[in-house]
């Protein structure tokens, strides 16, 4: 499984002394940024996929009762 976009650009950041103070700092915007970004894509991705069938239409109700 590759490893999504977003976890390299955190491990970047993690491998500088920066990069660790910053994500030490913002680590619950990361993860809310992260889930929000998974979120996204798994959404984007349902709607390219597969093109779901058409609804059957209804029946009109008439009023009249047998």
């Amino acid at each position: 499984m590759p490893i999504p976009k977003i976890a390299a650009a955190i491990g970047g950041l993690l491998l500088s002394r920066g990069g660790r103070r910053m994500a030490g700092r913002h680590a619950g915007k990361l993860a809310l940024a992260t889930l929000a970004l998974q979120l996204w894509e798994n959404r984007h991705a349902g709607a390219k996929g597969a093109a779901q069938p058409a609804p059957h239409p209804r029946r009109r109700w008439s009023g009249r009762r047998v």
